[in-house]
């Protein structure tokens, strides 16, 4: 019976460390390794007795600057572990809540250790090329933290695929309301038809904005066309109504772009920002120790 009870609480547990979050892992465990090793690094620089107080060229630089070092290439392994299956202390969740906290912690050892002597060298350019990479790295925890749930709401019950199908079926259903219209209102329905809906690059698509936009012109081109004011019944009903529904379709679709695509971009700028990062912190090794 006591055997029972333990495998339904271990499993209990392991249900729970499934469901939680990467940075609360372990219930923060990570965060409270990285508090402690920045709180001794900052005690210890606080009280050394050493006057001017210690910089990159002292015994604690040098110490800071090879916890720091170490730290950083260690942090470039995450790509390389996430290709790797590894359950329990060293699961990819574990690594990542380790890369975030330790990787936040680089910015009290990293400064303790240039002493606060920053200028316009290989060194400073390090230092930056780091802070860089750990804000590039923030932007990206906050957009996993909240972006998959606004993609979710926006998406509702449908998929891409179905999204775009349904676009697609509109486009068809366009196309035969404009057959018994006259040509001139025909080449309004054209515009939405002819017009490329995910036009206008990568800036259109994080922005969401499409000042071109086909089926937004249609609309308003239909909504102001000189027979609305003559006939009671006019055919151009229609059109208005499935163009309407094109543009509600294409904003859902334009959001969950938008949406995915700020999941992604930081990436395009963190993965060559640490290249460029580990690139400087040899060069500046190489130059201490040059000048040693």
């Amino acid at each position: 019976m006591a055997s029972k009870s333990l495998r339904r609480a271990t499993t209990g547990r392991e249900r729970a460390s499934e469901h939680e979050g990467f940075l609360r892992h372990q219930s923060y465990k990570w965060l409270k390794i990285a508090l402690g090793v920045s709180i001794v690094a900052l005690l210890v620089y606080a009280f050394n007795d050493v006057q001017p107080k210690p910089n990159g060229g002292s015994i604690y630089g040098y110490v800071t600057g090879t916890i720091g070092a170490l730290l950083i290439l260690w942090l470039t392994m995450l790509g390389v572990r996430k290709r790797a299956i590894s359950p329990g202390r060293w699961s990819l969740k574990s690594w990542t809540s380790a890369h975030v906290y330790l990787g936040l912690s680089l910015i009290v050892i990293a400064t303790l250790h240039t002493g606060f002597d920053l200028g316009w060298n290989i060194h400073t350019l390090a230092y930056v090329l780091m802070m860089l990479v750990i804000g590039s790295g923030v932007f990206g925890i906050a957009a996993y933290a909240s972006l998959p749930q606004a993609l979710s709401a926006n998406r509702g019950e449908t998929t891409q695929i179905q999204m775009l199908d349904n676009l697609r079926m509109l486009d068809r259903q366009l196309n035969e309301a404009a057959q018994p219209i006259d040509a001139d209102s025909a080449a309004i329905v054209r515009m939405a038809l002819d017009d490329d809906p995910f036009g206008g690059g990568l800036i259109a698509r994080l922005t969401g904005r499409y000042p071109k936009c086909g089926t937004r012109a249609a609309l308003a081109a239909v909504r102001g066309h000189p027979s609305r004011a003559e006939a009671q019944v006019d055919p151009l009903d229609h059109v208005e109504i499935l163009l309407e529904r094109k543009r509600s379709s294409l904003a859902r679709i334009r959001k969950h772009l938008r949406l995915r695509a700020l999941l992604e971009i930081w990436l395009y700028i963190h993965v060559p920002l640490t290249f460029a990062l580990i690139a400087a912190l040899l060069v500046h090794i190489v130059a201490v120790f040059y000048y040693w």
